[in-house]
């Protein structure tokens, strides 16, 4: 019995080469957790559609990559002096997003990242002086710039994009090869054309992995059902039953990522609604699960366990059996699964 994410292969790799086809020369990135999916599974299918490159997130990510994947790795935290260090094969290549960080990767293959208006990271337009004689004692696998994925100041990112393309050209840096994020496919064809030269590489990770929300589906296994009446006691906490129904008992807890919510950016008066609602809710321990039975999201019973959940079902709705499986609507990149099914 446990969490399973099922996934529609044939429909979750045409939708992957629908993205392929879109961004010629695409960067997958297979950071965290793998998208849900794990960082095997994606090296097998980075493998599998003959890219000579994959992103990783960190240099711990790369040191596992590299056993599954024989192309180069790239990681996206950018270097830092004084970083542990972490043994790694020639083919991984080293972001920096400083002079500094240049200086201090003699040799190394890098990417240089410039400050977009993320304003994350990145080499700023005063310090492009500095680079141009600096990236002389590293092997430059070319520049990187990481866009915002809203503009809701109205600002266009192909602008922006442009924008840095002249900085680079102004300051005489090679224009090789520049490494992109956050871009539709008409953007990035766009900036192409205009820079014939210019070997542009998309970075994608989410709308490579989880563009098809229909090709992939968690599901929880009922692992118990007992009736109970209203004003039952149950649980760790001893806490009533609000109603005749069922306590079920499904796979999938706080370990599998089950209770877990990343804060989410707001926007409009509708949606802050809704997260004050909840909020309400949840004062009277009233908490939604992701876990949905006969049509309709169930409420916890009680707080998630480390490897399973207990629901409240009332008595309206059907009655759940042992073995029965709970389609569960989960955030696949906080979701640690026990199986993965190819359907």
């Amino acid at each position: 019995m446990a969490l399973s994410l099922y996934v529609d292969t044939e429909r979750w790799r045409a939708h992957q080469q629908t993205v392929l086809n879109q961004f010629p020369g695409l960067v997958p990135v297979c950071k965290g957790n793998g998208y849900g999916f794990g960082h095997e599974r994606l090296a097998e299918e980075v493998t599998r559609s003959g890219s000579d490159i994959i992103a990783v997130g960190t240099t711990y990510e790369a040191a596992r990559m590299k056993d599954w994947f024989s192309g180069d790795l790239l990681v996206l935290t950018p270097f830092r002096r004084g970083e542990e260090p972490v043994p790694l094969p020639d083919r991984a290549i080293r972001t920096v997003s400083s002079v500094d960080g240049v200086n201090a990767l003699v040799g190394a293959r890098v990417v240089i990242e410039v400050m977009s208006s993320m304003k994350r990271h990145g080499v700023v337009e005063e310090d492009l002086g500095k680079l141009r004689a600096s990236i002389e004692d590293v092997r430059l696998e070319g520049f990187a710039i990481h866009l915002p994925l809203d503009r809701t100041d109205g600002t266009d990112a192909v602008d922006e994009v442009i924008g840095w393309m002249d900085r680079l050209r102004t300051a005489r840096l090679p224009l090789e090869k520049v490494f992109v994020s956050h871009l539709g496919p008409e953007e990035f064809a766009l900036l192409q054309r205009q820079f014939p030269q210019t070997r542009f590489r998309a970075r994608i990770g989410t709308r490579l992995w989880l563009g098809d929300h229909e090709a992939t589906r968690y599901r929880g296994s009922v692992l118990d059902v007992t009736r109970v009446v209203r004003g039952d006691r149950f649980g760790y906490r001893q806490q009533k039953a609000p109603g005749d129904g069922w306590l079920v008992v499904v796979a999938g807890g706080t370990s599998h990522g089950v209770g877990l919510e990343a804060p989410k950016a707001m926007h409009g008066m509708t949606s802050r609604a809704k997260g004050v609602a909840r909020a309400g809710l949840a004062t009277v321990n009233r908490n939604l699960s992701p876990f949905v039975w006969d049509g309709k999201q169930r409420w916890f019973a009680e707080p998630p366990h480390m490897q399973v959940s207990i629901l409240f079902v009332p008595e309206e709705a059907a009655e759940p059996k042992v073995g029965d499986e709970l389609t569960a609507i989960l955030r696949h990149t906080t979701t640690q699964h026990d199986r993965l099914v190819d359907n």
